[in-house]
């Protein structure tokens, strides 16, 4: 492997394994007003990489601008869902927020679940925006959606027809969304299960420094609460501001996917695609040597 995977400006990485390759569903880190698709990188060796541009069918995403952000992607029942951020919105008077899409084959085109167009989510529960989103598979088939920015993380559970969500036990906002912030939480959640425990990963710091780095926490209810235990991913000699990061397990060892910065370069919006080894041990994920 070589870091980065593929030349250009990317970030945000949600990885994924279907059909023995690897598939990278990124941000393209521009300027937010020309973020206008997603692009996909694919890989079946994790040595070459094949990038496919625009996976989103922007047409059936109703007022869907710009700020097209940090997609997540899950199977069900033979089709694959997308969801992602569109617009940075700042109130629920702003049109927005977490829009879901559906394809047949984990390349796209993602076309918009809802034929009107609508967002899956645009309320801003807890003071939470929202923005990065991760969907998460229970060994029981139950699918649950991660989410939040501005300090604050949510959970949902998705319901079976994957256009709404089931009730939350509470204490719940409108009875659907949880806060599940664990400690110094910013934005980008991502969980696995490791062990019969609920292993997270997340972001602190400043998406556009190099304080920006990946903490951990567990918990053993999909639900939470999660309980913080270490910083697994940090600035090094090597690379700045590592972050936003998914894992994912191919032909036997677990990577991390994530974007990290260039040292020097303080352009806010130049973020590389990298992947490295993931290690874990007694249920929880061990730091990470950047490459």
């Amino acid at each position: 492997m070589k870091n980065p995977v593929v030349t250009g400006w990317y970030a945000d990485p949600e990885s994924r394994v279907y059909n023995e390759k690897v598939y990278m569903y990124v941000t393209r880190s521009l300027p937010f007003e020309e973020q206008h698709n997603l692009d996909l990188v694919v890989t079946d060796d994790l040595e070459n990489y094949e990038i496919i541009k625009g996976i989103l069918d922007m047409d059936t995403y109703k007022g869907a601008t710009h700020a097209i952000w940090a997609p997540t992607v899950i199977d069900k029942d033979g089709k694959y869902y997308i969801i992602f951020a569109a617009n940075n919105i700042m109130t629920e008077d702003e049109v927005g927020g977490l829009y879901i899409g559906v394809s047949d084959i984990p390349e796209g085109p993602f076309k918009n679940v809802f034929e009107d167009g609508r967002p899956l989510l645009n309320k801003i529960y807890n003071r939470s925006q929202p923005i990065d989103a991760h969907l998460f598979k229970d060994e029981d088939g139950r699918i649950y959606l991660y989410y939040g920015g501005w300090g604050h993380m949510m959970v949902c559970r998705m319901n079976d027809t994957m256009n709404g969500f089931l009730p939350m036990e509470e204490p719940s906002f409108d009875g659907i969304a949880r806060e599940l912030t664990p400690e110094a939480y910013v934005e980008a959640p991502f969980v696995m299960k490791i062990d019969g425990k609920y292993a997270l990963m997340y972001s602190s710091g400043s998406w556009s420094q190099g304080t920006y780095h990946v903490r951990t926490a567990y918990a053993s209810d999909p639900c939470g609460p999660f309980e913080y235990y270490d910083t697994v991913l940090d600035s090094n000699e090597l690379a700045n501001g590592p972050g936003h990061n998914s894992a994912f397990t191919f032909k036997g060892k677990t990577y991390i996917a994530y974007h990290r910065r260039i040292p020097g370069d303080t352009y806010p919006h130049h973020r590389v695609l990298c992947v490295d080894e993931l290690g874990i041990s007694g249920g929880r994920y061990m730091p990470v040597q950047m490459t």
